[in-house]
């Protein structure tokens, strides 16, 4: 039997859509500029290769949760993306298999500390701090599904459109975006992966109520404060 130090932290949860389960979460992963408009708008080029960085499963915030403005920072912004849910996984994934693994997709808003993010960039040291924050991981429940949405995927603050899109503008797709990660880490049951938002990020402040959607997924509304 098994001994701890101390009681163990909970496992992060998030609610699956029309059922009382809930989905455990092991990792969350994310795809950088996935979208060309936003590539351009972040100063990169159309031909570089997205790439992954990750955010603690201890940073998503469950629909219906109020999301405090993080400390160490005077520039947050919002990137909505789609959420794409693993019931299982492995290593060196074939893309055309790579949609068997899926369990579902959900709405999600990778939140950034721009500003930490603009200093770690010109040190060329890493992003954590700027994306790996607590409640840095807005997230809508999970619908339940294998084929990816291809419709519109779209964000407001306060009744005012910043960013639409559509997922089928994605450079790399949902099958390809799991085969590429595959190649990096051991994808298993419980991995998000966020894979990547559109033009029009921008700052939010406490008090703003944050609205996103993507077609055929779902809603995910939260205020900072």
């Amino acid at each position: 039997m098994t001994t701890f130090a101390f009681s163990p932290p909970p496992v992060s949860m998030v609610p699956v859509e029309g059922a009382d389960a809930v989905f455990p979460v092991r990792r969350v992963l994310c795809v950088g500029r996935n979208y060309a408009a936003h590539r351009r708008e972040m100063g990169g080029d159309d031909r570089d290769p997205p790439f992954f960085f990750g955010k603690p499963s201890d940073g998503l915030v469950p629909p219906g949760v109020e999301v405090p403005y993080p400390s160490a920072t005077a520039d947050l912004h919002h990137e909505i993306e789609l959420v794409v849910a693993l019931k299982s996984g492995g290593r060196d994934i074939a893309v055309a298999d790579a949609l068997d693994h899926v369990f579902g997709y959900a709405v999600g808003v990778d939140l950034t500390r721009r500003d930490l993010q603009a200093v770690a960039k010109a040190k060329g040291q890493p992003w954590d701090a700027a994306k790996g924050f607590d409640a840095s991981a807005p997230i809508s429940a999970i619908r339940p599904g294998r084929a990816p949405p291809q419709g519109a995927i779209s964000l407001s603050v306060n009744g005012q459109p910043r960013q639409a899109g559509q997922i089928a503008d994605m450079i790399w797709s949902v099958p390809e975006i799991i085969a590429e990660a595959s190649k990096l880490w051991a994808l298993a049951a419980g991995d998000l992966i966020f894979t990547g938002t559109p033009e029009g990020v921008a700052a939010i402040v406490r008090g703003d109520r944050v609205e996103g959607a993507v077609e055929g997924v779902g809603a995910l509304t939260f205020t900072i404060v």
